[in-house]
């Protein structure tokens, strides 16, 4: 089953066909022909303000009805039948959503199969992940989420967010996630009474091309889930929002200015889970991923430990299209060349292999962060194993899926004596005392700037997010990996 028309689970061909690496997940070019450009120019000036005055115009209609609804309700009242009140509202604000989307070009939702009842599977498992146009599901079914607790202080959204009664993850509360994993408990096992959870298990925005390694918090319940795949086969992708690419603003913009927008639902057969998969909530995550993506990766790890090994060999890093192609022992190609391309930055014709072994290890291991770093130290490292500020800057720019990025204060936070370099050692005791580094030292300017758009799912770019799986406090590699990705 494709996910889209641009590749498969875990970017790896449905077939065994060889052909060159994936490409990452986490960054999305957006190129515009002549054409596209004047396409955009002309109806920025006559559709674009129209819609956007209209889709503002039916979320402030939509806030009146969902703040009414909200007042005094209690989770008592919540887990009756719902009164013929709230059946209308609940109809009326459907309505008005999906004028809003209508509104932004979304002119009919293309559903496939049949949406579960609550007492059949209590969890949607949405994938990929690839923006905040998701939110159509969402506003369709108004099954609850997994959201940042301060979502619900942003003005009108944040009330329309708390109608649909989340599960509220907060960051100042060191407790949070055990919390947040016995609500989801709580609420799966409540045998129909709340309403369905709708989560996004990669946990993180994409660019479609694959499925990244699920998050096992959906699963750790053991109920039943849904899985849903989600596709957007327009032919111009106005729609993916991911770290490196256009931003949040710009895909706003860019969508709103395309005359029609498509969207597919596909709700897959309830996945009921056997009593090995209800104790090992990775393993059910990971099978659930498998049926989602009919992926076939078994090969993929053996090419990344041999590219990477070949580039430590390699007496150069820079290397021109036809190395490149030598390299990987593929022909050159449209394919290869536009692979090429989104590692030449300089457009100078040579990029730098260690960078798509970074980016290749994101690839095959996307939950796996910390393991791609010290394959990058390995890659970056003089001979008595350390790496500069420049270096890291590097590493992280390409783990991350960052095109520009500042590691001046996490360089020096880590670098305490001051030497100038720093080793993956001394990388790995700083992660392990700041284990939510990625959002304090790199990016945290650019979440807060965004904040109004996102949701618990896009807390943070390429792995390194929120999670609400349980820690295991005896094991520190694993605690240390779990609060990494």
């Amino acid at each position: 089953m494709k996910l889209s028309s641009r590749g498969r689970g875990c970017c790896v061909a449905g077939s065994r066909e060889r052909g060159p690496p994936p490409r990452s997940p986490f960054v999305h070019q957006l190129r515009l022909s002549p054409l596209e450009k004047a396409k955009i120019a002309f109806m920025t000036l006559t559709l674009f303000p129209i819609r956007l005055f209209f889709a503002a115009f039916m979320m402030l209609l939509a806030w009146p009805f969902a703040f009414i609804a909200s007042m005094g309700s209690d989770e008592q009242e919540l887990e009756k039948p719902l009164s013929w009140w709230r059946k209308v509202v609940d109809i009326l604000l459907k309505a008005i959503m999906r004028m809003m989307w209508l509104a932004g070009g979304f002119h009919w939702i293309n559903v496939k199969g049949r949406r579960a009842l609550p007492a059949e599977a209590a969890i949607l498992t949405v994938a990929p992940h690839s923006s905040y146009f998701d939110a159509i599901p969402v506003t369709m079914t108004f099954a609850s989420i997994v959201m940042k607790a301060e979502s619900k202080d942003i003005p009108v959204w944040g009330t329309l967010i708390k109608y649909i009664r989340p599960v509220f993850v907060s960051r100042s509360d060191q407790d949070s996630r055990r919390k947040t994993v016995e609500e989801i408990k709580r609420r799966a096992q409540s045998d129909g009474k709340w309403p369905q959870i709708m989560i996004f298990p990669e946990g993180t925005c994409t660019n479609r091309s694959c499925l990244i390694t699920f998050k096992p918090g959906a699963f750790i319940p053991g109920v039943p889930v849904q899985p849903v795949v989600l596709r957007y086969p327009n032919k111009l992708d106005t729609i993916t929002w991911t770290w490196q690419g256009p931003g949040a603003l710009e895909i706003l913009w860019l969508t709103l200015c395309q005359f029609h927008n498509s969207v597919e639902i596909e709700f897959l057969p309830v996945y009921i889970p056997s009593e090995e998969e209800r104790k090992n909530p990775v393993l059910y995550a990971n099978n659930v991923r498998h049926v989602m993506a009919d992926l076939k990766p078994e090969t993929l790890e053996d090419d990344l430990d041999k590219y990477a090994a070949s580039a430590m060999k390699m007496e150069k890093e820079k290397v021109d299209l036809k190395e490149f192609s030598a390299y990987l022992e593929f022909p050159v190609s449209d394919t290869l060349e536009s692979m090429f391309a989104l590692f030449d930055e300089n457009e100078d014709g040579i990029i730098d292999i260690r960078e798509f072994v970074i980016a290749l290890s994101v690839v095959c291991k996307p939950s796996k962060t910390l393991e791609t770093i010290h394959l990058a130290f390995q890659l970056y490292q003089s001979e008595n194993g350390t790496i500069t500020e420049d270096d890291l800057a590097r590493i992280l720019k390409t783990a991350m899926g960052v095109s520009q990025i500042n590691v001046m204060h996490l360089f020096r936070a880590v670098d305490e004596e001051e030497k100038g370099e720093i080793t993956y050692n001394d990388f790995y005791r700083f992660a392990e005392l700041h284990p939510h580094f990625a959002e304090d030292y790199l990016y945290a300017d650019q979440m807060g700037a965004e904040s109004g758009l996102e949701t618990s799912s896009l807390s943070a770019p390429n792995g390194i997010c929120t999670d609400f799986s349980p820690e295991n406090a005896e094991d520190t590699k694993k605690l240390l990996q779990k609060k990494l990705n």
